[in-house]
């Protein structure tokens, strides 16, 4: 035996553990999953790789206790086939394995037939022998599933217990194993080892080495303060480290950590499910990895909803932001677009201690490489369902439901002049496995890319010949449920402005040779492009350049419009160009990143997956670009999740309900060829869905339907609701002639066209009224009204588009009916009799749309062809509610075939 095998076991039965053999070489090596066996040529080049085929490949396999000998050594070069979780290949049958399905390490319970596996899925892990050279890195050594720890605790156990296949895994217990012991005789009064790594385990051991092993993972749960216990509408937070923070059964795992993942994770959670985030550090929760601000003409309002719903961006940003402005204030309030500097370093603090605070919610790192599968749901569409996921480690965790929030981390690529580094964002690595797994089930993929530009040091700026820019005074902040934001006004920071000359134009035509990412053919962002392609598009302008402030005490500016990948040294060339920047000092060199990204009209607007059942995708990996596009995603991803796993319909907003609404609809339905951006341009009903009311049209959807929103929010909307209404009608109900009016507010010309007389909400549509203006001249209904600030001002809104938001309700039906009008999910374009040309069917085929609506928003689709789809659509409703009502008659449809069976 190893001196020092023996060293370990010696000092563990002094401090009362049992030694863990020495680590297997393969088990050091970064994991892979385990696919069908590569190429030939493939394979070899793998296994020449360090640690993948050398000693690892020709150590021992170390089988299951009671498990049978291990089986013949195999040909690793020859093909298997692969097989979904619980899927018995061609092998004895006395041979128990594990799976990871939860049914023990003897398979599915007996008169259970495991799940056959879908077509065109991906194998999953499986109890394999290790293999030589290449194979080695394709069979690893799945973990077996520990038994309960108070079953560990027990002082005697059944000898007949052990012949029995142990059961499913429980929910709240069972910490996977990382090396399985081999087979030894052992008294049947003694517990069964807790885990693999010894022969035997003394009574309590097992509590200690699983209390070890989660010490030394990822996982982390905070614990609330202690309280009362769980009441209506209370919910208890997992407050141990303990079998509950191990379990490996979640009714949602969100995969990713950013944006879209912890927004995502979090309205899962307080939807009720449990749910777990995964995320390659919990120090990056919350990263800002471009630019230091939310928010935006046309993303504030995606802020506001995402906030209605009770998402966290809004109350983060109002507690981590140095700078506020309002876009757009010379048009109206439905176009403002509300925006905010952030500090970064508070605001991923912020963020982290909501995730780690959040009920129902557990936070691991690891990294995941591949899908767990099963048979589909016969009424849902899908080739397949997800039912878990497995790590980096080999563990595997099962969940109802998964969100996938991946970023630029599948299969991203840093490019910086002609070096290219394989990594999702500077100093992280991509998400491999992922890509391949996605591909592998057959999801059209493609490829995107973005950028960042340098970072400067504050203190070596000139910024006496810049413009300034100041914050707004007083803030407007983003939640509805902060009165104020946590800043003074006058510590806000300003921003400045600059723009590039012709010098730095040259610098870039000159070296565009030494410049990967903008000689390749993958699409960039149109509205937020490289200076590159800035230069390249439009030559010989001045472009702004904006110096943002990172933080309040950080001496870092990031310089917004000059992204760029030239080399460092070239970069700094450029930026010594810029007035102001001459003796800048560049801290971190722009870069930029290229990945891979799902067609998004692969999925349904409650963001779930066609292909694979209770698989949902959120962020850029749906073709978006900007915190704000991947928060609102995420929210919905996350709610759905919940409701999916809780056996509850869909939670879907339309575009006639909100920005949500129409960006989501845009990528189902249309799908993406370059990053999508969200502007006000993109919504047809403006007026109606202004960032002001976004409550009002969310928030009590969010409480009723979906459970997502806490009851405190909803009870500040309903009073907000009720407000409104009682101050609409006081100011309807106080009417007075156009003379009276005059002399009541001189400063407020009043028309003489108008009919008389004239109602205190009329007047109040002058752009010179306002409720202070109003109270001042009838103070005994209107001054309670004035007092409250925000309620004045969205009454001021509400008076100045109601004739706007009438027009637009026609519109608003028309477009809801059409909605309403579902298309069979099922339905063949190619075979179905209507008068449609191949174009049109090809079209449809590859868009997929759900309604009629979603139809006319498709490019190439003719007016004729809608009517055409829209008859048959009629008809076919017709049919169905036909087929519901004559089977109770006994009658029959003409032109269908019925056959009588006799019931005894």
């Amino acid at each position: 035996m190893d001196r020092s095998l023996r060293s370990a076991r010696r000092v563990a039965a002094v401090s009362g553990l049992r030694a863990a053999p020495p680590a297997c070489p393969a088990t050091l090596c970064r994991r892979r999953r385990p696919w069908p066996p590569l190429p030939t040529r493939t394979r070899r080049r793998a296994s020449a790789a360090p640690g993948r085929g050398g000693p690892a490949s020709r150590l021992r396999p170390v089988p299951l206790p009671g498990a049978a000998p291990p089986p013949r050594k195999r040909n690793p070069r020859r093909a298997r086939s692969p097989a979904l979780p619980g899927c018995a290949r061609s092998r004895p049958a006395a041979r128990p394995r594990g799976n990871p399905d939860g049914y023990g390490r003897a398979g599915p319970p007996r008169g259970r037939p495991p799940p056959a596996r879908p077509l065109g899925a991906v194998s999953c892990p499986r109890a394999a022998p290790p293999a030589r050279g290449a194979g080695a890195r394709e069979h690893c050594r799945r973990p077996a599933p520990l038994r309960p720890l108070a079953a560990a605790r027990a002082p005697g156990r059944d000898p007949a217990r052990r012949r029995r296949p142990p059961g499913p895994l429980p929910a709240d217990g069972g910490v996977p194993a990382r090396h399985a012991a081999p087979p030894a005789r052992r008294n049947p009064e003694r517990p069964l080892p807790a885990s693999g790594s010894g022969r035997s385990a003394r009574p309590g051991a097992g509590r200690a080495a699983a209390a070890a092993m989660l010490l030394r993972s990822g996982w982390r749960r905070l614990a609330l303060s202690p309280g009362p216990g769980p009441g209506p509408g209370r919910r208890r937070a997992g407050g141990e480290v303990g079998a509950a923070a191990a379990a490996a059964r979640y009714e949602v795992v969100v995969i990713g950590g950013g944006h879209a993942g912890t927004e995502a994770a979090a309205a899962a959670a307080r939807g009720g499910a449990r749910t777990l985030l995964l995320t390659h550090r919990i120090g990056t929760i919350g990263e800002m990895s471009c630019n230091p601000s939310f928010g935006g003409i046309g993303k504030g309002h995606l802020v506001r909803e995402v906030d209605a719903l009770d998402g966290l961006c809004g109350r983060v940003c109002d507690r981590s932001g140095v700078h506020y402005k309002v876009l757009n204030r010379c048009k109206g309030p439905a176009v403002w677009g509300l925006r905010a500097q952030i500090d970064r370093g508070r605001y991923k603090e912020a963020m982290q201690k909501e995730i780690l605070n959040t009920p129902l919610l557990t936070v691991h790192e690891a990294s995941v490489e591949d899908l767990l599968l099963a048979e589909p749901e016969p009424d849902h569409p899908g080739k397949c369902q997800v039912t878990g996921v497995l790590l980096g480690d080999g563990s595997t965790i099962h969940a109802g439901s998964i969100v996938l929030t991946t970023g630029t981390f599948l299969r991203g690529m840093v490019l910086i002049g002609l070096e290219m580094h394989p990594a999702g964002r500077l100093g992280d690595q991509p998400a491999i496995g992922l890509a391949q797994t996605l591909e592998k089930l057959g999801f059209a993929m493609g490829r995107l890319k973005t950028g960042t530009p340098p970072r400067l040091a504050k203190d070596t700026i000139d910024f006496r010949g810049l413009e300034e820019r100041v914050a707004d005074n007083p803030p407007v902040p983003f939640s509805f449920l902060s009165e104020a934001v946590w800043i003074k006004p006058e510590d806000q920071l300003s921003c400045y402005l600059t723009r590039t000359t012709l010098k730095a134009q040259q610098i870039i035509h000159d070296n565009l040779h030494l410049n990967n990412h903008i000689r390749e053919t993958t699409r960039g962002p149109r509205y937020c492009p490289s200076l590159e392609s800035k230069v390249l598009r439009f030559p010989n302008r001045e472009h702004q350049v904006w110096l943002e402030p990172e933080g309040l005490d950080s001496n870092v500016i990031y310089p917004q419009g000059i992204s760029m990948t030239l080399p460092p040294e070239l970069q700094e060339q450029v930026v010594k160009s810029i007035p102001g920047l001459e003796n800048a000092k560049i801290l971190q060199p722009g870069y930029g990143v290229q990945y891979d990204f799902l067609d998004p009209r692969q999925l349904t607007p409650s963001l779930e997956s066609r292909l694979v059942q209770r698989l949902f995708f959120a962020g850029q990996i749906n073709g978006t670009t900007g915190y704000e596009e991947a928060a609102a995603q995420g929210v919905i991803a996350g709610i759905n999740a919940c409701l999916r796993v809780h056996g509850k319909p869909p939670f879907v907003v339309s575009r006639t309900e909100g920005y949500i609404g129409v960006l989501i609809d845009d990528l189902t339905s249309l799908g993406t060829s370059e990053p999508y951006r969200m502007f006000t341009s993109r919504v047809e009903f403006r007026m109606s869905l202004r960032p002001d009311n976004a409550d009002a049209r969310l928030t009590h959807r969010g409480f009723e339907e979906a459970r997502c929103v806490s009851q405190q929010r909803y009870e500040q909307a309903v009073k907000m609701r009720a407000a409104l209404e009682d101050g609409i009608a006081t100011l309807k109900s106080l009417q007075f002639s156009i003379s009276k009016w005059s002399q009541l507010i001189p400063e407020v010309p009043i028309s003489r066209g108008r009919r008389s007389p004239v109602s205190a909400f009329e007047v109040l549509q002058c752009p010179e009224a306002n409720m202070e203006v109003l109270a001042r001249a009838v103070p005994e209904p209107l001054g309670k009204l004035a007092q409250w600030r925000e309620l004045s001002e969205r009454l001021k809104i509400e008076a100045a588009y109601e004739w706007c938001v009438l027009n637009q309700q026609q519109e608003i039906e028309e477009v809801r009916r059409d909605e309403a009008l579902q298309l069979p999910e099922d339905i063949d374009y190619f075979a179905v009799d209507a008068s449609l040309s191949a174009e049109v069917r090809e079209k449809l085929d590859s868009n997929r749309p759900r309604t009629i609506g979603a139809v006319s928003r498709i490019p190439g689709i003719t007016p004729a062809a809608i009517v055409n789809l829209l008859r048959f659509v009629k008809t076919h409703h017709q049919k169905t509610e036909k087929r519901k009502v004559l089977p109770q008659t006994g009658q029959y449809l003409p032109g269908e075939t019925h056959s009588e069976k006799a019931t005894s």
